[in-house]
């Protein structure tokens, strides 16, 4: 057991690192989120594989067919967790646990929800904005972009309080909402 105050990595390099179909495809991630680095990718690609490890377990025992009523519960504490997280709909089942894709998570991040409500022209100024500090949810600061924004959370997303941006003839704003540059 190490330090339990020290971070440990949230993600696995992939083992060929070199193969040219992954990298495009990574290369398009990044740049359609405004991610930092592939690492972002990496960290989102090892949460879908939880999640999917998981609904596999889940499989398990109920393939073994000793305990159905642990089953159900567990089922439900899983998919309850991933529609709380909007990963899921309504009616969703271990099939769509399985079926989860890496841009499920990638879209509950606060850089990439912030871009699509509008208060940021580009996923990257997003980013920037946030780290910045000019942006919160329901009042409270946020300065992580990486933060994974929970469905009850997404529609008090808003500019920081005491942000400049919070008025509506801050020049930045002002080409925001016009979409100019």
């Amino acid at each position: 057991m190490g330090y339990p105050g020290k971070n440990h990595k949230s993600y696995q390099a992939p083992k060929r690192p070199f193969e040219k179909a992954r990298i495009e495809e990574e290369t398009k991630l990044v740049i359609e989120y405004g991610l930092r680095n592939k690492r972002e990718v990496w960290k989102a690609r090892n949460y879908t594989r939880k999640y999917r490890r998981a609904a596999r377990d889940l499989l398990a025992i109920l393939s073994t067919g000793t305990d159905p009523a642990r089953f159900e519960a567990k089922k439900s504490e899983l998919i309850d967790h991933m529609q709380r997280y909007s990963l899921l709909g309504a009616d969703a089942g271990i099939d769509d646990v399985l079926s989860l894709k890496i841009q499920q998570p990638l879209e509950r991040r606060l850089q990439t929800l912030v871009y699509r409500k509008g208060l940021a022209r580009s996923p990257k100024q997003a980013r920037q904005l946030i780290t910045h500090g000019h942006v919160a949810i329901s009042g409270r600061r946020i300065t992580i972009p990486g933060y994974f924004v929970k469905r009850s959370e997404e529609e008090s997303i808003e500019y920081y309080g005491k942000s400049p941006f919070i008025e509506a003839a801050h020049a930045e704003r002002t080409r925001i909402t016009r979409g100019g540059r």
